[in-house]
C-alpha cells in the first residue's frame, strides 16, 4: 500500500512539473511575441523606389538585416507617391533614373506634398547632376550604390533618428526673436551629436525654418562640426576614406590621445534671427590650402567618400566661406519668405 501510495504522488509530482514546464514555455512564447511585436512597432518603414527589381531586392535585404526597418517596394516615383497616399512612410529612398517619374520629380514632390518625409538618394555613375539638383531641391543625403553595403544603414539610421527628433517638438517657444550663442567642445562626437539636436531645437523654437530645412541645415552643421574634429584638429587626412578600410578611424582613435591633438577644441557660435541662421566653425589644427579643395560637384568627386561632407554642407546652405587660414567656416542659410517658397514649390 505504501508503495502504491508513493507512486501516486510520484506521478502526481511530475505532472505538477509537467503543468508548471508547460506553463513557463507559454509565458516565454508571450514573452517573446510581445517583444516581437514591440519591435515591429517601433521598427522605421522605409520606401524603396527603384525600376530594376535585382537593386531594390538588394537595398530591402541589407536593410531588414539590420533588423531596424520593414521594407515598402515601389517601381517608379508615380508607383512611389500612390503608396505614399496609401501608408506614409518614415523615409523614402529613391534611384534617380526610373521611368515615368525619375527620382528629382519624386523629390520634388515629396518635398511640397509631404514635407516631414526625409529622401534619401541612391546616386550612380552617369546621375551626378542629377543628384545634385536633387539635394538643392530638398533631398536629405544619399548613398552611392557601390557603396550601398558600407554606408546604406548608417545613413538611413541617422537621417530618420534626426527626422525623429524634428517631429518630437511638441511645445515651441515662440517668444524667441533671435538668439546668438556660442559652444566650446572637445574632440568628442556624442557632444557632436548633442550640439546638432540643440541647434535643430532653436529653430523649431523660433519657427523660422520648416521640418525638412532643419533635417537639412542640421546635416550640414553636422558635417561641419565633425569636418573640424577629424580634418582639422585631428588632421586625418580625407584621402584615407578611400584607401585601406577601417585606416581613417584607427588614425583619429589614436590621435584622440596624442599631443598636440588631444588638446584642441572646437569654436562653435550660432547665430538665429527672423532674417537667417549663421554658423560658425573654427577648430585649433593647422588649416588647409583652400586651393586644394576640389570642386564637390564634379561627378567624379560626388562618387568618393572623402566628398560627402563638403557637398552636402554647399547644397544646404545658402553660403558658404572659409578664413584665409582655412581652419574657419561660415555657413549661411537664409530664412525663405513668402515669396521665395511660392516659387521652390
Amino acid at each position: 500500500m505504501d508503495s502504491c501510495h508513493k507512486l501516486a504522488h510520484q506521478i502526481l509530482r511530475d505532472r505538477r512539473s509537467r503543468v508548471t514546464d508547460f506553463n513557463s514555455e507559454i509565458h516565454k512564447a508571450a514573452s517573446a511575441a510581445m517583444r516581437g511585436q514591440q519591435r515591429i512597432r517601433f521598427m522605421q518603414t522605409v520606401l524603396v523606389v527603384d525600376d530594376s527589381q535585382v537593386d531594390r531586392r538588394l537595398v530591402g535585404g541589407l536593410l531588414q538585416r539590420s533588423g531596424e526597418f520593414q521594407i515598402v517596394y515601389a517601381e517608379n516615383g508615380i508607383d512611389a507617391l500612390q503608396r505614399i497616399e496609401l501608408d506614409i512612410p518614415d523615409i523614402v529612398l529613391t534611384d534617380l533614373h526610373m521611368p515615368e517619374m525619375n527620382g528629382l520629380s519624386l523629390v520634388q514632390s515629396i518635398r511640397s506634398n509631404y514635407p516631414l518625409i526625409p529622401v534619401i538618394l541612391m546616386t550612380a555613375q552617369g546621375s551626378e547632376e542629377l543628384a545634385v539638383e536633387a539635394l538643392k531641391l530638398g533631398a536629405a543625403s544619399y548613398v552611392p550604390k557601390r557603396r550601398l553595403g558600407d554606408d546604406l544603414v548608417s545613413t538611413v539610421s541617422h537621417v530618420v533618428e534626426a527626422s525623429h527628433v524634428d517631429r518630437g517638438q511638441t511645445r515651441l517657444l515662440n517668444r524667441v526673436v533671435k538668439t546668438e550663442t556660442s559652444y566650446v567642445l572637445p574632440n568628442d562626437v556624442s557632444l557632436v551629436q548633442i550640439l546638432v539636436t540643440r541647434v535643430r531645437d532653436l529653430m523649431a523654437s523660433m519657427r523660422c525654418f520648416v521640418d525638412n530645412d532643419r533635417l537639412r541645415i542640421g546635416i550640414a552643421v553636422e558635417e561641419a562640426l565633425l569636418n573640424s574634429l577629424y580634418h582639422g584638429n585631428l588632421e586625418v587626412g580625407s584621402e584615407l576614406r578611400d584607401g585601406a578600410h577601417g585606416a581613417y578611424e584607427d588614425l583619429a582613435k589614436d590621435r584622440m590621445t596624442l599631443d598636440p591633438y588631444r588638446d584642441r577644441l572646437i569654436h562653435f557660435t550660432l547665430k538665429l534671427t527672423p532674417e537667417f541662421a549663421r554658423f560658425v566653425i573654427r577648430d585649433e589644427g593647422q588649416g588647409f590650402d583652400l586651393a586644394s579643395i576640389p570642386n564637390p560637384t564634379d561627378p567624379e568627386f560626388l562618387e568618393r567618400p572623402s566628398g560627402r561632407g563638403l557637398l552636402l554642407m554647399r547644397s544646404f546652405m545658402d553660403e558658404l566661406t572659409y578664413n584665409d587660414t582655412g581652419n574657419e567656416l561660415t555657413m549661411v542659410k537664409a530664412v525663405p519668405t513668402t515669396e521665395s517658397e511660392a516659387s521652390s514649390d
